[in-house]
């Protein structure tokens, strides 16, 4: 009957020796402990201490959260895993060209050395041999030269390697060795590749005093925002090392709410609209190429995600002060009608001009921009204009580092990843972003692991974004006050018109494009006209109207529900050539919006992607009052 009295986590509690499993209950020092497993990982969480708080409740009838672990952060935890390893072949695979450089280097030098000095040998002749003789039968001479022959072991730095031993040789020369001593054993030589993921705050920031060499990926994933501790993380990176970067605080970056706090925090205003978080992302990567313009360094996006309710950015940094001169020509700021239509441009900063020079090469002149790039009115309804920026303009993401990534995933266990779907899907949906869409070869795992080769190729340095947001269907159609087009019927018009057109992985149902906003609207005008004419006349002077009475004065747009669908005949050769014209229409009657005029057909085949797969892409909502937490208290 004792045993009645034991609770039962008591009972089936083990010990600390145990072999870790999820959900085991282990009872250790006196304290019972609750087990949660995440890949590989084990962690013991104490029974009754709660790891996250109810927003509903207040902070009288809820206790503090003393231990953090939020689940929804795995997608973050395996896609950094990935990515990590991804660069870590890369940074290995270029240290180990560097040393084999450096060998190569040496043993040039060697050889033309000792030509020198056979030559010098040839055209002293008989003196030397004499010279010598009469040295060596000086007493203890013979001593020291029996000493100097010998092999010296010295402290070398190589930049292709940490601190090693090299040779050196009777002659004075250095030979970089394939094997160091360690422990009195001879080892192969190896890259050092060294990672800095877990640092309080006052560590981070005092990097940049510490006279420890550097680390070659740093992970910044604090509460919040990641602002403050940008700066000493690139003086404490090494050249060509990868800034991980995680930055919580969507209501600064991505919120009009507090613009104030989202320019002291990130040197830039918010981007109000759908394409909130894409503004947020740019946001961020601007304060990380504006940190690392100061010490003469660049940055290359390798993936930038918005993910979630945060954003998370892999960052290549290199130390060169010419990509460095470009970042004004690669800094933009955009203006945008929120209040409106929704429509938005662009202004970067300066130009970079490619031109040669004495010698023939390419070079580049940096000049002022011309500006303003838009009004203070928008050109389309008429409403006022605002600005957003500066932010980065460049693209988000490196093809090379993505593909590598995805090539990652045929060789991972899913239950040591289990969020494996997701990333797949995510980093197809980025991918497409930056190509739009174009068909990559088909390739099982093993012939893609065979293909690629493990250093990640470096990216246009001065290459630009000159179509850097999405647009939802939805809202341009609430806009003129018609039913919304599906998305395969917008996107095959888009690419009937010859504009590519792919998804944004920030948000579904997003349209990614380079046609203008003028097409858009001269699309979406001949939605109404085609398929959703309009029941009531739109209010005067909102964005619509106005809209619409910059339409052409032909009288293709119908207003009222009484008015029949146009029927407009195509010619199925003509379609099927994608000249965009109309088999009887004449150029004349053409419906036409500002300066644009070309027949408009929504081809839903056309704009359904079939070879796209089927990959989880965006993500559900996996728990109530999930989001960002609290810190642990």
């Amino acid at each position: 009957m004792a045993s009645a009295d034991v609770p039962m986590t008591d009972a089936l509690a083990k010990t600390i020796d145990a072999t870790p499993q999820a959900g085991q209950q282990i009872s250790h020092a006196g304290k019972e402990y609750t087990t949660i497993k995440e890949g590989l990982a084990h962690i013991l969480v104490p029974q009754g201490v709660p790891t996250s708080t109810d927003p509903k409740l207040s902070k009288e009838d809820t206790q503090k959260q003393q231990v953090f672990y939020n689940p929804i952060q795995q997608f973050n935890r395996d896609l950094s895993v990935l990515a990590i390893k991804t660069f870590g072949q890369d940074s290995i695979q270029r240290k180990s060209k560097k040393h084999e450089q450096f060998k190569e280097r040496n043993a040039r030098k060697k050889q033309r050395m000792q030509a020198s000095r056979a030559a010098k040998d040839v055209a002293d002749g008989s003196n030397d041999v004499t010279e010598v003789n009469q040295t060596a039968a000086v007493p203890g001479v013979e001593e020291v030269t029996s000493k100097k022959r010998k092999l010296d072991d010295v402290e070398m730095e190589d930049d292709a390697a940490p601190p090693k031993k090299q040779r050196v040789t009777e002659n004075g020369e250095k030979e970089a060795e394939d094997e160091v001593d360690i422990n009195g054993g001879r080892t192969p030589w190896k890259p050092a590749f060294s990672i800095l993921d877990a640092l309080s705050a006052t560590g981070l920031r005092a990097l940049r005093f510490c006279d420890k060499k550097g680390y070659d990926v740093i992970d910044l994933d604090p509460y919040g925002t990641a602002a403050p501790f940008i700066d000493a993380a690139i003086q404490a990176i090494n050249d060509d090392g990868m800034l991980c970067v995680t930055c919580t605080d969507s209501a600064i970056f991505a919120s009009h709410g507090y613009l104030e706090k989202t320019y002291s925090q990130y040197g830039g205003l918010p981007f109000k609209g759908e394409p909130c978080h894409e503004g947020g992302l740019r946001l961020i990567l601007h304060a990380i190429a504006s940190s690392a313009a100061r010490y003469g360094m660049a940055i290359e996006p390798l993936l930038s995600l918005s993910i979630d309710y945060y954003i998370r950015v892999f960052v290549r940094v290199r130390k060169a002060p010419n990509d460095v001169k470009l970042l004004a020509g690669k800094t933009m700021l955009v203006y945008h009608c929120e209040s409106g239509c929704g429509a938005w441009s662009t202004q970067f900063l300066a130009r970079n001009k490619v031109t040669k020079n004495k010698n023939g090469d390419p070079m580049y002149k940096h000049g002022f921009a011309q500006g303003p790039s838009a009004d203070q009115h928008c050109e389309h309804c008429g409403h006022k204009t605002h600005l957003s920026g500066p932010m980065y303009g460049g693209p988000l993401h490196n093809v090379g580092f993505i593909e590598r990534v995805l090539a990652q995933l045929n060789d991972v266990d899913r239950e040591t990843y289990p969020t494996m779907d997701r990333i797949q899907g995510m980093l197809h949906t980025a991918l497409e972003e930056i190509t739009f869409g174009t068909k990559l070869e088909k390739s099982n795992g093993a012939q893609q692991t065979q293909v690629l080769d493990a250093l990640i190729p470096k990216s246009d340095p001065a290459e630009i974004d000159h179509h850097p947001f999405f647009f939802i269907p939805s809202s341009v159609a609430k806009v003129v006050h018609c039913s919304a087009p599906p998305l395969a019927a917008l996107r095959g018009a888009l690419r009937h018109a010859g504009f590519k057109v792919t998804m944004s992985h920030c948000k579904p149902g997003s349209i990614k494009t380079d046609a203008s906003w003028s097409d858009i609207w001269h699309i979406m005008l001949e939605w109404v006209r085609q398929r959703a004419p309009l029941k009531n006349a739109l209010k005067t002077g909102s964005p619509g109207h106005a809209i619409m009475a910059k339409a052409s004065a032909s009288g293709h747009t119908r207003t009222t529900a009484a008015a029949e669908p146009a029927q407009v005949p195509v010619d199925p050769a003509t379609e099927a050539q994608g000249t965009g014209e109309s088999a009887t229409a004449t150029a004349k009657d053409l419906p036409a919006y500002l300066n644009t005029k070309y027949y408009v057909n929504f081809d839903e085949k056309l704009g359904k992607d079939h070879d796209r797969g089927k990959y989880v892409r965006y993500q559900l909502a996996p728990r109530e009052n999930w989001g960002p937490m609290s810190r642990a208290k």
